[in-house]
């Protein structure tokens, strides 16, 4: 049964998805089977991996919350062999008001996957940047959450909403939710106040804090551009070597022994 990790902060700007396409990406370089989910109405990792959402509109993450479609007709094989996705779309937006009143509202997306769940070692959700129905929809079918933390006190502010969330959800749909850890993103080691911040999450979270940390790195802003994850953009790029180190770092949480590259 793979593991649902969920990629989640309702803060913008942190360095979300670019964590979900790159972590996934290289779990798969990694030799891991792995699935994400776009669950954000943006579809920023949709057109990250090269899918225009528009191409196919019936064979997203929305038809599938709505039952339309099952999990299984709405995935896409991306550029990497191990890696497929769930697209999203801007329609998505209106599963917000099309759930309101269903039964179980909070659990859709976790019914949904069941019949593929066993097919990946790892699932990764990629979460919109807000605490609605979406967002509580994919921390009751994940395991686990990873928190992409950027090194500004105005990105710690945000972090209690979140953690007062996650505990909602523990205390009623998903009392299985553990946090997986913060991983700690766009950091500048030139800059005081990021090593400042870093301390003062460590202090505070102590090994919940990933010890990989994400440099800031050009190549890797560049890369959803060109719709590939950095491994197939520039292998050799500090982004790259980054993103390898945190699922090798994943695995280690999860698996007894991760593979060297």
């Amino acid at each position: 049964m793979g593991k649902v990790i969920a990629i989640a902060n309702q803060k913008g700007g942190v360095g979300k998805t670019t964590t979900a396409i790159n972590l996934t990406a290289s779990l798969a370089v990694l030799e891991k089977k792995v699935l994400i989910i776009d669950a954000d109405p943006q579809a920023n990792t949709t057109s990250g991996l090269n899918f225009a959402p528009d191409n196919d509109q019936k064979r997203t993450l929305y038809e599938v919350m709505i039952g339309r479609i099952g999990i299984e007709d709405a995935l896409v094989q991306t550029e990497l062999a191990g890696l497929h996705m769930v697209p999203s779309h801007i329609n998505l937006v209106g599963v917000e008001i099309e759930m309101l009143d269903a039964d179980d509202r909070e659990s859709i997306l976790k019914k949904a996957l069941q019949p593929v769940r066993g097919d990946y070692d790892y699932i990764i959700i990629d979460c919109s940047p807000s605490l609605g129905l979406i967002t509580v929809n994919a921390l009751t079918c994940a395991d686990s959450v990873i928190i992409p933390v950027q090194p500004e006190f105005f990105a710690l502010e945000g972090l209690g909403k979140l953690l007062q969330t996650i505990r909602i959800v523990q205390n009623g749909v998903n009392p299985g939710l553990t946090v997986e850890g913060f991983v700690v993103t766009m950091f500048d080691g030139r800059t005081k106040v990021h090593t400042q911040v870093v301390n003062q999450l460590r202090e505070h979270f102590q090994d919940m804090v990933f010890n990989t940390i994400i440099q800031r790195n050009i190549r890797l802003s560049e890369a959803p551009s060109h719709g590939k994850p950095i491994v197939l953009y520039d292998i050799m790029s500090n982004g790259s070597s980054n993103y390898l180190k945190l699922a090798r770092e994943v695995m280690e949480r999860n698996e007894p022994q991760a593979p060297e590259v």
